[in-house]
């Protein structure tokens, strides 16, 4: 009997492989499918990032029944990916994705992205952007000179399309039957705004976890439990 299926979309800065690296526990009772996009290590550098053409590069590892799981910029990629195929996924779970503007018009969600688009327009450094970045998630700032993964990361996130800019298909994705999660991680209003309108524009399941910042996933297994219970509660809603 085939395990279930978990696709696992990482976010900005580093690659699938770290941001998942607390669930690979998980592979004893599924099969993980973690890849990494474009311009993440041990890729090339890239030019240009677009949430668009992610979702779109991102078909080649939807099989029918996979369990789509998105952290942070993953996680717009995971939505608009689901409204691509909804015919292929058993369930999606998105982490804390930075798509302001299905809160736009909140002024707590439009002063953050105001501050974070500012970070984009302060240097072209690549280590100072990233502390600028980092601190702005409520990501942990590494200490000392960064690597060169961490360089190559924070290129990626310098060329990237502002997530804020996508158009999330609440409606479309509202209209389709697989069983949907959000986490969060209780450290800042504006995610928890968002993921607050996700959760009552798709009829979601809500799940707050604090303790890890924006990467609720490495909390390991309170987030691993978590996923679990969702992915076999949609295994059996077949």
């Amino acid at each position: 009997m085939s395990r279930p299926r978990i696709l696992l979309v990482h976010g900005s800065v580093v690659n699938g492989d770290i941001t998942w690296a607390a669930q690979r526990p998980l592979a004893e009772r599924f099969e993980l499918v973690v890849p990494n996009r474009r311009g993440f290590p041990p890729g090339p550098d890239v030019d240009r990032v677009d949430f668009e053409d992610e979702a779109a590069w991102l078909d080649r590892y939807l099989e029918p029944e996979t369990h789509l799981v998105g952290h942070s910029y993953g996680g717009v990629i995971s939505l608009l990916a689901a409204a691509r195929h909804p015919e292929l996924l058993r369930s999606l779970t998105v982490i804390e994705p930075p798509c302001l503007g299905v809160a736009r018009g909140n002024p707590v969600v439009d002063a953050y992205e105001a501050r974070s688009a500012l970070i984009w327009q302060a240097t072209e450094d690549p280590a100072a952007f990233l502390r600028a970045f980092l601190e702005g998630v409520g990501a942990p700032v590494p200490p000392g000179e960064l690597s060169p993964g961490l360089l190559q990361g924070a290129r990626t996130l310098m060329v990237e399309r502002h997530p804020w800019e996508a158009e999330i298909p609440l409606e479309t994705l509202a209209q389709t039957r697989f069983p949907k999660l959000v986490v969060s991680g209780a450290h800042s209003e504006p995610f928890d705004l968002v993921c607050d309108v996700l959760e009552e524009r798709l009829d979601a399941d809500r799940a707050v976890l604090p303790g890890a910042g924006h990467s609720v996933q490495r909390l390991g297994e309170p987030f691993n439990e978590l996923l679990t219970a969702f992915v076999e509660r949609a295994e059996q809603a077949r």
